[in-house]
């Protein structure tokens, strides 16, 4: 054993935001997420609905996980999608990490960057699994942390010829954009949605930002946001893919409110396709869809693969417990 592990056994180690940053690749994660995924869907691994709790200008939500042999770990998530206006981030909380053998605590860390990687990366992954042979164009709508996190990891995992952006604030899509050399600024949400190939709603739109009427045949579309980015003819049309099968059958804050009503055993989870249990597309021409709603074990991966990262390189600060 390691001093560093040796000091963990009494000390409960506290990681900034700029510390989980400091460690957190998008690539890396890829594969955790994955097996926590498929741990998920093969029924190993514990991820209760979110529980919420309303404020008057947003919500907090709790995610407990447990990840066999890996991870015992609670993400306490804001929810406050009015600070955007304000340069503040809309999603801001902590990942409190445990020992998955005596429950000891073993880590405190930030949570936004956990946030808004993770979901990156289980984007990454339908992608990587979804996307149809030879798909060219590359769409994300949004300018926010989930459209600069989406932007830097999904072309990881396919090659695009083509980059687009498009958000309702002009101004915030142009500067995300020049972060990204070969990203190209569109007018409008339609306008960057016709001829792509991946469409990325990575928005907190009250409203649908894609329609039906603008998708191409054979397109794969992932949405992130809270609300319902993608309109219900689309959803009715589509083969429809998710983390777990409540996001169909929970209310939000748990399930996500567009799938509401529909069939959820005609939902595939990812974890499923991940493990060959499922077929992903069954078509070059269908119309895929991946509604993200989040689940623990992402986050219980995540946060333990941060851990061990953090300890390896010094990182953070540690408090007698």
């Amino acid at each position: 054993m390691t001093q560093d592990r040796r000091r963990a056994d009494t000390h409960l180690l506290i990681l900034s935001g700029d510390d989980v940053a400091s460690v957190l690749s998008g690539p890396q994660l890829l594969e955790p997420v994955a097996e926590a995924l498929v741990s998920y869907s093969a029924g190993t691994a514990v991820s209760p609905p979110r529980a919420g709790a309303p404020a008057k200008r947003g919500w907090l939500g709790a995610m407990p996980a447990y990840l066999p042999e890996l991870a015992l770990a609670a993400k306490l998530i804001t929810v406050f999608p009015a600070n955007t206006a304000k340069g503040q981030p809309s999603h801001q909380g902590i990942v409190a990490l445990f020992d998955h053998e005596d429950g000891r605590p073993l880590c405190v860390m930030d949570a936004r960057h956990i946030t808004a990687v993770r979901t990156a990366a289980v984007s990454a992954l339908s992608v990587r699994e979804l996307t149809r042979p030879g798909a060219r164009v590359l769409t994300v709508l949004g300018s926010g942390e989930q459209a600069r996190s989406h932007l830097q990891l999904v072309p990881t995992v396919r090659e695009f010829a083509e980059l687009r952006l498009a958000a309702r604030n002009q101004e915030r899509a142009q500067s995300l954009a020049e972060e990204f050399p070969d990203c190209q600024v569109f007018a409008s949400f339609e306008a960057a949605v016709r001829g792509a190939d991946v469409v990325l709603c990575c928005t907190d739109s009250p409203e649908p930002v894609v329609r039906l009427s603008w998708l191409r045949k054979g397109v794969h579309l992932v949405s992130v946001g809270m609300g319902p980015e993608v309109d219900e003819y689309t959803l009715r049309e589509a083969h429809l893919f998710v983390e777990w099968r409540g996001a169909v059958t929970s209310p939000p804050p748990a399930g996500a409110a567009e799938l509401q009503g529909l069939n959820p055993e005609a939902a595939t989870e990812l974890g499923e396709v991940l493990a060959g249990t499922q077929p992903g597309r069954l078509s070059a021409e269908e119309v895929t869809v991946f509604k993200s709603t989040g689940l623990g074990v992402e986050d219980a991966a995540v946060a333990r693969t941060v851990y061990e990262a953090a300890l390896s390189q010094r990182l953070g600060a540690r408090v007698a417990w």
